[in-house]
């Protein structure tokens, strides 16, 4: 029996597909060795990544996109995919937000819901849940799942996947 071939990518996709297998892998390890448990479960991680989001809302219905903005990972490495669409690093991320949401009205009030919060390895965490923005007229959703890295200055978002629900 042959092996099969697999080509790989060259530039940045091939060192992001490696990451985000990695780090999908070592979940599915962790869930199978009954994650959770042992010290990386007691570091204080969950109140950490939870400042996150919570700072997120709080700048968002401040109408603070630069503070909203602090929760992400300042790097050019920072991946975020929305709408079928994906942006690299955090000045792309940020002009995204500043050309969509760039009145009190448009941004509305942001609310997280459902979360649930995985914590694979030290220093890494996954978080997935529902966003909504209360607005005039119209209040749209969806799910997200962001990946989160431990840094010496805190908890920081490195990859975003966010999609919204189907037009009602």
């Amino acid at each position: 029996m042959r092996a099969a071939r697999v080509s790989v990518p060259a530039g940045r996709t091939a060192v992001a597909v490696t990451i985000v297998s990695a780090l999908f892998l070592s979940i599915a390890a962790w869930s199978c060795a009954g994650g959770g448990a042992g010290p990386a479960a007691d570091d204080g991680w969950r109140s950490g990544v939870d400042s996150v989001l919570t700072a997120q809302a709080e700048s968002w219905n401040a109408g603070d996109i630069a503070g909203y903005m602090e929760g992400y990972w300042k790097s050019d490495s920072l991946l975020f995919t929305s709408g079928g669409k994906v942006r690299r690093g955090w000045r792309e991320t940020l002009e995204k937000y500043s050309a969509s949401y760039d009145t009190p009205e448009k941004m509305g009030k942001l609310r997280f819901s459902g979360l649930e919060y995985h914590h694979p390895v030290p220093g890494a965490a996954w978080v997935f849940g529902r966003w909504e923005l209360e607005r005039e007229g119209d209040r749209p959703g969806g799910v997200f799942t962001v990946i989160l890295k431990k840094f010496p200055q805190g908890w920081r978002i490195v990859h975003d996947h966010t999609s919204s629900d189907p037009a009602q």
